[in-house]
């Protein structure tokens, strides 16, 4: 459970003990009431103000209990990720590809391995349909990647 769930959870305990404090306080007092002979100045009213006021700060401690932990903050977590280390570039077969799907491979490496689908468009002059089905074909041989960003894909060279 979180901090802040915790938090209501305490601060609903502690009002019901407010409830619960003030019911058996006026249920005492009507039968300290009905009972004492010495009507208002009897002892037992003073007894009952005592455990009131024992009874309503301890719930005022639960409370402050609970606004704590609703408004303190979970201690963040650390993950720690191994790297893999980078193996070596294995050299591209581009044996089996045609001219464009080269031209393609040859833009990403100039363009550090990765570009914006919408850039390798302008830049080879062929319009969305033609790249996209030029990019599905290369990724169905597993040399590249698309990566959607917002409302545009990028084109990662895989190695």
């Amino acid at each position: 459970m979180e901090n802040k769930n915790v938090g209501y959870l305490v601060i609903g305990i502690a009002v019901v003990i407010v409830a619960i404090v003030l019911i058996f306080n006026s249920a005492l007092k009507s039968i300290v009431g009905q009972t004492c002979t010495h009507g208002p100045t009897c002892s037992m009213f003073d007894t009952i103000g005592v455990q009131t006021w024992i009874s309503l700060s301890i719930a005022g401690l639960v409370f402050i209990i609970g606004l704590f932990l609703m408004f303190t903050k979970q201690p963040e977590k650390i993950v720690v990720q191994k790297i893999k280390e980078k193996e070596k570039k294995k050299k591209l077969d581009l044996k089996n590809l045609d001219k464009e799907e080269k031209k393609v491979i040859s833009l990403l490496q100039e363009e550090n391995g990765a570009i914006f689908q919408a850039s390798l468009m302008e830049k080879m002059g062929i319009g969305k349909v033609k790249v996209t089905r030029l990019l599905d074909k290369l990724e169905a041989k597993q040399l590249i990647e698309r990566k959607r960003r917002g409302m545009n894909n990028i084109v990662v060279l895989k190695n």
